[in-house]
């Protein structure tokens, strides 16, 4: 898929057909997706620029190829009339100049078509159609980057992959599924990462910069933080073979925060040197391009080929291990040097490696797997204190506890009396703390959100409304409207996690469950338990 434009360069008029591929490799006109940019003089120096859809009751969104409606009046207009007054320096490369971008979008449809059920059961709180689409979007790049690459080496069989810092697991799913052997490793566990099935291979665990891995084809690293800088040279190190691939994101120098050193440029365009730099160092020819993302940090970079000999690799270790380690000297006195820049001269003459900083050599025999240890703080495994971490049993207790105080507050309803059932009173949180022991309490206020929070995690029981918690009845709930703006939002019970969970209110309220079984979203007994959702294997795309 992609668009056509028709420029009319006498009336200011820009024209975007998009078309879409058939079965039969022809292409037709997405009529209802057609749009125009039209530029009007005025009078004087005053002009007007606008944007015209054919059919704006129609118009589809995928927030990539085609933009949303809203964006394109309230961003784009406004970036065109900006850039229009500006002389500007192109600071970045076009968007994906190093490959197909006829192949890119016909690989992205495909598999934005296949994966696009995820948007509906994401179990996270991130917006999904941001990280699906996105992760939809790299995926599609390196499987054209690596299909390239492939057939300039002559190679049959598909790269295999490490992606360090995997976050959610998508982008390592897709991969996994179009074919590719791999495994991510991520220092959290992600809710999502149960629903992808075994064939996804997914870790949770801390990585070091001693961690290397030989038998590996490619690193990932998508917005890998402090592990950003540290790839090129994981990749260095693990093999004379081994290739990466980086989108930076935060802004990490190798043993903290990136200080910044040049005004003149953007901070971005500043780290985005640095971490090229990096890779120069390391000995990989680096690459950059930009992706077709929805994202504000959008470039990549890409070492896929070295500057040295296989038989040199011990020199360009000392070589790495230098520049770490200056790097760090250097930060460490940075407020009283802001003007030294590094500077790395580097020349391999019978395996003679120099670095300067200034004027000052350096380079000394340094042993490589302290350099690299040495001020290097890896991010330890992540303590939850979201109340999801603590004991089942500690939480039952607490939510039984509430439940019977605001029970306890209202007039207790006549057995068997379905139509008065009895939901209690509302009290405010300062209340119900009142009636905690204090080992309860203690327990609550390590946690972000206290009590609140607790009660919160527990939706299918409690309704926090304004400070005030009232038991929730579910006869009350009506499925959200769906409309443009909450299109992304997922619903609370979307028909694959019906019947998922016991309900609480038929095992535990005095009056059971206020709804019969036919209409309870929940299990009213352990015979009505259904299995959790979990995402099914698909065959992957054909390139």
């Amino acid at each position: 898929m992609s668009n056509a434009p028709l420029a009319d360069i006498d009336n200011g008029i820009v024209t975007f057909l998009p078309l879409e591929q058939t079965h039969e490799g022809k292409y037709k006109v997405k009529i209802c997706n057609v749009y125009q940019i039209r530029l009007q003089h005025i009078q004087d120096k005053e002009w007007s620029i606008s944007i015209l859809l054919s059919s704006p009751e129609n118009y589809i969104s995928d927030g990539i190829l085609y933009p949303k409606t809203t964006w394109l009046g309230s961003e784009l207009l406004s970036k065109l009339a900006k850039w229009s007054t500006e002389i500007m320096k192109r600071e970045f490369k076009s968007t994906l100049s190093l490959i197909s971008v006829a192949r890119y979008s016909k690989i992205y449809q495909d598999l934005k078509e296949k994966y696009k059920r995820i948007v509906k059961v994401w179990p996270e709180v991130t917006n999904p159609e941001k990280f699906v689409y996105e992760d939809v979007a790299i995926a599609a790049y390196l499987l054209i980057l690596w299909e390239d690459e492939r057939a300039e080496r002559g190679l049959s069989e598909k790269q295999s992959f490490m992606d360090l810092g995997c976050g959610n697991g998508l982008l390592v799913h897709i991969l996994s599924n179009e074919g590719h052997s791999g495994k991510g490793i991520d220092v959290r566990r992600r809710k999502i990462w149960d629903m992808y099935g075994p064939q996804t291979y997914l870790e949770e665990n801390v990585v070091s910069p001693n961690n290397l891995y030989p038998d590996v084809d490619w690193l990932i690293g998508n917005h890998s933080d402090e592990l950003t800088p540290w790839i090129p040279v994981i990749a260095a190190r693990s093999s004379y073979s081994c290739r990466y691939f980086l989108l930076p994101c935060c802004f990490f120098d190798f043993h903290g925060k990136y200080n910044r050193r040049q005004s003149k440029k953007t901070q971005y365009r500043e780290y985005i040197d640095f971490v090229t730099e990096v890779g120069l160092v390391c000995g990989f020819k680096v690459e950059e391009d930009c992706l077709r993302i929805p994202s504000t940090k959008r470039v990549c970079l890409i070492g896929k080929s070295r500057t040295y000999p296989a038989i040199q690799d011990a020199a360009l270790d000392d070589q790495r291990a230098h520049y770490i380690n200056s790097r760090q000297s250097f930060n460490k006195t940075a407020s009283d040097k802001k003007d030294r820049l590094y500077q790395v001269d580097s020349f391999l003459t019978a395996g003679h490696t120099t670095a300067l900083i200034g004027d000052e050599e350096v380079l000394q025999n340094t042993n490589v797997e302290n350099v690299l240890m040495s001020g290097f703080l890896p991010r330890g495994k992540e303590q939850m204190r979201n109340c999801t971490a603590l004991p089942k049993d500690f939480v039952d207790k607490v939510v039984l506890k509430v439940v019977q105080l605001l029970l306890s507050e209202s007039k207790e309803s006549p057995p068997g009396n379905t139509t008065t059932w009895n939901r209690g009173e509302s009290l405010t949180l300062g209340e119900i703390a009142e009636h905690l022991d204090k080992k309860t309490l203690k327990t609550l206020k390590n946690e972000y959100g206290g009590l609140q929070t607790l009660l919160r995690n527990n939706h299918q029981v409690f309704e926090v409304l304004n400070g005030k918690v009232h038991i929730r009845d579910w006869r009350e709930w009506k499925p959200p409207k769906k409309n443009k703006r909450n299109e992304h939002v997922k619903q609370r019970f979307p028909s694959r996690a019906f019947k998922t969970r016991l309900c609480w209110f038929y095992m535990h309220h005095p009056q059971g469950c206020p709804l019969t079984s036919e209409f309870c979203h929940y299990a009213h007994g352990a015979e009505e338990l259904k299995p959790s959702l979990t995402v099914p294997k698909m065959n992957h795309v054909k390139q």
